[in-house]
């Protein structure tokens, strides 16, 4: 498994840096690399894979929500999804495009996510919950976007919520925890 974890520049300078308040919270590292192997197992996934993860702020997300979604407004998370599944986490024909794979590696290209830290902070406050938890929700959400679940529909996001909550409490990234 292959994630990268690009934090922006400005974010992570200066008195209020980003970097220093999660370094002394959690291991961004650890968490992100627990919560992939968590889904992909939870998920069945039979491919080691590859995933670029981008923490920005309100800006940044903004900016990127406008350029691709037509949305002038900030958002907590975007994911942009490399592969297209007829069902969600139905892996049996992915092997049968060779693009779907990094040529050096091998790995399962998944795509994108962007976060916004700015969300992470306020959406941990709101929810009574710590940091790290957002975090992993959030990541946890967006990972289950790139393997083709969605919450447009009642039906489908029940399913997706529940995944979600049985992935966080398989790792012990609970709600409560702050």
């Amino acid at each position: 498994m292959t994630f990268y974890v690009d934090k922006e520049a400005e974010l992570f300078t200066g008195s209020n840096a980003l970097t220093e308040m999660v370094n002394n919270i959690f291991d961004i590292d650890e968490v992100t690399k627990t919560v992939i192997h968590a889904v992909m197992d939870f998920e069945k996934c039979p491919y080691e894979t590859q995933v670029n993860i981008v923490l920005t702020d309100d800006d940044g997300i903004r900016k990127i929500n406008r350029e691709t979604r037509k949305l002038d407004e900030a958002t907590d998370v975007l994911s942009f999804p490399v592969l297209t599944f007829a069902m969600a986490s139905d892996f049996s024909d992915i092997a049968d495009d060779s693009m779907n794979f990094d040529p050096d590696s091998g790995e399962l290209l998944l795509g994108d996510i962007i976060a916004s830290a700015d969300r992470i902070r306020e959406q941990a406050a709101k929810y009574g919950h710590s940091i790290k938890r957002e975090y992993a929700f959030l990541l946890t959400h967006s990972l289950l976007h790139l393997l083709g679940y969605d919450h447009l529909e009642k039906e489908e996001a029940g399913r997706m919520e529940q995944r979600q909550a049985d992935i966080l409490n398989q790792i012990g990234i609970l709600r409560s925890e702050f």
